[in-house]
């Protein structure tokens, strides 16, 4: 039996991750071992760890976050990090380590992995964020993993782009898609209940999260948001921001505007049904979050995607793309929830696959060989030179 260590570090991961966690856990030469981090283990943000445990049984609980949002606040965190999974990993030694995306919680588990000697797997390597510094983030646990689960054969090219050779890229699809059509939709009286506030009228879900590559921009960005919403007179769920640089900035000044709007809910945690039921039943969605461009076209849900957090991924014909201007983002909002829009996504294709990710992630954790060709990378360049003369040459 082979060990498998996931680490999750977030509700926005460990929803994406559940149905991968079900199919180790159900493999009977798999053993599952759960690593809890970041803002699981914050009471900031929910303790969203009491989910988790309610769910799977957890191996290890590593804290990293401190209670701070500044540049240097994040990158102590992740230090942090660092030290928590290697004294976990001197405990638990997983024959494989299964991350996702491009957290720094997750920068810091596999980073610490790397003395040991621990085979990594990455889920959704190959995309592109380009306002975060996610995005370099996410490389660099590319070139630190041994196995890439991507979710379209154009993020494969990419990750193949960067050295890593062809053997190691599986076309897994998204697994949040999974867990769309495994969680059962609750009731809009079980909403109502959840979020506190009547929904006779569908809201706008607004999930808006800083631009990490952007700094010192959430004090004019937020204004801009707030300034459209107030127009709209619609209903309206935020949910928390991450737990990024400026983060809190943001929470602030949504927790003020909710504050002066009645039909206004701020919800530091919606929970993986809840959240997944709001996007069945909301107008649109607004803001800056993967779930708008990977999740939300399961739903047929128009989105107006903010600025340039997620600037380079590939979107479906839902998401309408704004600058964080208020006349611009009320101009969004306003297609987004015509009649004629909603319409016209009526049959919409989700690109980000078919929602069987889980049984191709697992099919390969249970089979690949746990031996050096596994571990020892060799660089792959498609259309190698012929000659060190040649490859100076075209330099």
């Amino acid at each position: 039996m082979r060990t498998i260590a996931v680490v999750t570090g977030a509700r926005s991961d460990y929803g994406c991750l559940v149905p991968v966690l079900k199919g180790i856990k159900a493999e009977p030469s798999l053993q599952l071992m759960l690593f809890v981090t970041g803002m699981h283990l914050s009471p900031d943000f929910g303790l969203t760890v009491r989910d988790v445990e309610h769910d799977f049984e957890i191996s290890e609980r590593i804290e990293m976050l401190i209670s701070s949002d500044t540049p240097e606040g994040i990158a102590k965190s992740v230090g942090l990090g660092v030290i928590g999974f290697a004294q976990a990993y001197s405990r638990h030694r997983p024959d494989i380590l299964l991350v996702m995306g491009d957290r720094f919680e997750t920068l810091a588990a596999v980073s610490a992995a790397l003395p040991f000697t621990i085979p990594v797997a990455h889920i959704s390597g190959g995309e592109s964020t380009e306002g975060a510094i996610d995005d370099a983030i996410r490389h660099a646990i590319t070139k630190m993993s041994h196995l890439h689960f991507v979710s379209l054969p154009e993020y494969g090219r990419r990750v193949i782009q960067m050295g890593e050779q062809p053997w190691r890229v599986t076309v897994a699809g998204e697994p949040g898609l999974d867990n769309i059509s495994a969680t059962p939709a609750l009731s809009i009286a079980e909403v109502e209940k959840r979020i506190g506030m009547s929904l006779q009228h569908p809201p706008l879900l607004v999930t808006f999260h800083p631009a990490t590559l952007e700094l010192g921009q959430a004090e004019t960005h937020v204004p801009e948001l707030l300034a459209a919403l107030d127009t709209m007179g619609m209903p309206m769920v935020f949910t928390a921001p991450n737990a990024d640089t400026e983060g809190r900035v943001i929470a602030t000044r949504i927790q003020g505007f909710v504050r002066h709007h009645p039909n206004s809910r701020y919800v530091t945690n919606l929970g993986t049904a809840a959240y997944v039921s709001m996007m069945r039943c909301s107008a649109a969605m607004v803001g800056n979050s993967s779930s708008g461009i990977v999740e939300a076209a399961s739903f047929e849900l128009p989105v107006v995607n903010l600025g340039s957090r997620q600037q380079g991924r590939l979107c479906g014909k839902n998401v309408i793309h704004a600058e964080m201007k208020a006349d611009t983002i009320i101009r969004a909002i306003r297609l987004a929830v015509s009649p004629g829009f909603r319409e016209s996504l009526r049959g919409l294709t989700n690109p980000y696959g078919d929602g069987k990710a889980a049984p191709r992630i697992v099919e390969v954790l249970k089979t690949v060989p746990l031996d050096r060709n596994l571990l020892v990378k060799t660089f792959y360049s498609k259309g190698e030179f012929s000659s060190r003369e040649e490859a100076m040459q075209r330099i």
